[in-house]
């Protein structure tokens, strides 16, 4: 079932980065649940650009180099704000995320202005079990979110996401890494957005997983995800915009 039409345009949008094995079949499901897509081939070298350069049934923006998971999808807020879509849809391409669920987001975003999925909110027959570190540094994370901004999320992490694009003009998202979503969160909570979150199975396709280099040891991650997060408050906090607990700001 698609939602998009004419008068309400969304955008399905999915960050690429060496998805040789997953990419065709991935898009051919988006395909059904949504009238425009875009990919953003974030410098792969395993052949995924040539796979995607035979498509012309998606828009393709690609990065000559590798700029990481938060360039890629930076790129594809600037598309869908520029190109007037009414909101965009965030999945990965690895298999992990189900195309079917599209709709799902976009009926969600009738009320908030993000919508977030969450791999923990309700558990699902078939669910994987999640590698104990990456569980451990999400909930160590999304506890310290909570607590700093007023939030009550329960998987910081998900990249499966819905925007309304009016939310996203209200966002300055900088970090190019892994990291992007807590400034994500920072910057929602300073601009007041109304979040909700959405449960969605909780799949593991790709348990050895790089975030490169010295990030792929738990507690060099984990360190850089707090001075992210503290950097983000801190650079608002020049602005004079703090961060209390507010009710208001809760998950639905």
């Amino acid at each position: 079932m698609r939602l998009m039409t004419e008068s309400s345009r969304w955008l399905a949008a999915l960050p690429v980065y060496n998805e040789v094995d997953y990419v065709d079949s991935v898009l051919d499901e988006v395909m059904r649940y949504a009238s425009a897509i875009l990919v953003v081939d974030d410098g792969s070298v395993d052949g995924t650009a040539d796979r995607l350069s035979q498509r012309h049934d998606i828009s393709l923006i690609r990065h000559q180099q590798n700029q990481g998971y938060g360039a890629a999808l930076q790129t594809a807020f600037q598309h869908a704000i520029d190109e007037g879509y009414e909101g965009i849809v965030t999945l990965d391409c690895d298999g992990q995320h189900q195309p079917c669920r599209i709709p799902e987001f976009i009926q969600a975003a009738t009320q908030a202005d993000i919508v977030s999925g969450s791999r923990y909110l309700k558990c699902y027959q078939g669910d994987d079990a999640p590698p104990q570190e990456r569980m451990r540094i999400n909930r160590t994370v999304t506890k310290e979110l909570n607590e700093r901004l007023g939030f009550s999320l329960t998987d910081a992490f998900c990249g499966f996401k819905a925007y309304r694009t009016s939310a996203l003009r209200k966002l300055r998202i900088t970090d190019p890494g892994y990291a992007m979503p807590l400034q994500l969160w920072v910057e929602a909570a300073a601009a007041k957005l109304n979040v909700m979150e959405i449960p969605v199975p909780l799949i593991y396709l790709d348990l050895e997983r790089s975030f490169g280099g010295a990030l792929d040891q738990a507690e060099a991650r984990l360190a850089y995800y707090h001075d992210v997060l503290d950097k983000a408050i801190a650079r608002l906090a020049e602005d004079g915009v703090f961060f209390p607990p507010r009710e208001e700001v809760a998950c639905n």
